[in-house]
């Protein structure tokens, strides 16, 4: 059985990783149409190697007979359509923030919790996790299934594709403008990317975290239980695809490393590169375009009883956002509908 599906956002950096995804792993489909704003309508985006698809209008089109929608439009927009694409009988797969936090709506890592699947009868909605937190919980899960976690540590660096295509524009200008010499122009960040880092990514709160850092802790204890503490501190870097994460687990009860090892190489979705030696890890400029969840740098952290630390590296538009998308319509199609 093919299914109708429609990818809203369709010519922004997820979306397309989406269509892309969606021809790559053979989805099962008799028709796909890709939505976008009436500004981008009329265009062409690709699926597969040899289609085509003309980008169709979101506000005018009309979600009777579609039975998925994969969306990554922005949260005003998620908010404002998905009410009409559920009304029509689809169920709406949604990468932006708007519906993760709700209780009603499943947040789904389909490593880690696809039994809450099940739950998008209730509004026939399933959140798709912030970028940093899916890359991160699939790493948990295994060590915890072992040990029970009872904190993490990250920091992340984060790569510019992650704020979208603007982002991405930002720092190739501004690295080309330092390179020739000429003024370095700042509209989309709030401090100059290329040659830096900055340590805001969001909204700031009132307690000094910044949304994005509250997004990963909320979200990791929504997925894997309320008990895990996070700490996180989220750093946007000049690099344009692929988040990096220097992740520092404390177990309940000893986990040595070698056990952790060999838990994560047996773990879906993981590939454990973890040499010790000169480029025995796994970079972001090698993860790009790659599935995997790369984990290296594997070794014991003496500052607490029981601790274990690691860096962790992924591509963000395709683990981190389209991918996660597609693998929970993959389970959605199998086994609900």
């Amino acid at each position: 059985m093919g299914y109708k599906v429609a990818v809203v956002g369709a010519t922004g950096n997820v979306g397309r990783e989406m269509l892309q995804t969606l021809a790559e792993r053979a989805f099962p489909i008799d028709e796909v149409v890709a939505l976008a704003s009436s500004r981008s309508a009329g265009r062409e985006v690709s699926f597969g190697k040899d289609k085509m698809l003309k980008v169709e209008a979101l506000d005018d089109f009309d979600f009777s007979g579609t039975q998925i929608v994969l969306s990554s439009p922005g949260a005003k927009t998620a908010a404002a359509f998905a009410p009409r694409a559920t009304k029509a009988g689809a169920v709406v797969i949604d990468n932006s923030s708007y519906f993760r936090m709700d209780e009603d709506v499943p947040l789904v890592v389909p490593e880690v919790n696809p039994e809450a699947i099940a739950g998008y009868t209730a509004r026939h909605i399933i959140a798709n996790p912030n970028c940093s937190t899916i890359q991160m919980v699939v790493v948990l899960k295994p060590l915890h299934d072992l040990a029970p976690i009872r904190r993490v540590v990250v920091a992340t660096y984060q790569a510019t594709s992650g704020a979208g295509r603007e982002a991405m524009d930002e720092l190739f200008n501004q690295t080309r403008a330092i390179y020739m010499n000429s003024p370095v122009e700042k509209a989309f960040f709030t401090k100059q990317i290329a040659f830096n880092v900055i340590p805001h990514i969001d909204i700031f709160m009132e307690n000094g975290d910044t949304k994005e850092e509250w997004k990963m802790v909320v979200e990791t204890k929504k997925i894997m239980g309320p008990r895990i503490e996070v700490s996180a501190t989220c750093v946007r870097v000049p690099v344009f695809i692929g988040h990096g994460e220097a992740v520092h687990v404390e177990f309940e009860k000893p986990l040595p490393e070698d056990e952790a090892r060999e838990a994560l190489k047996a773990a879906p979705g993981i590939s454990v590169v973890d040499h010790r030696a000169d480029e025995g890890y796994v970079t972001p400029e090698e993860c790009a375009g790659e599935d995997p969840i790369y984990v290296s740098r594997i070794r014991t952290d003496s500052s607490v009883e029981h601790g274990l630390a690691m860096w962790v590296v992924t591509d963000n538009l395709r683990k981190g956002a389209a991918l996660n998308a597609v693998q929970i319509a993959e389970v959605l199609a199998a086994e609900y509908l």
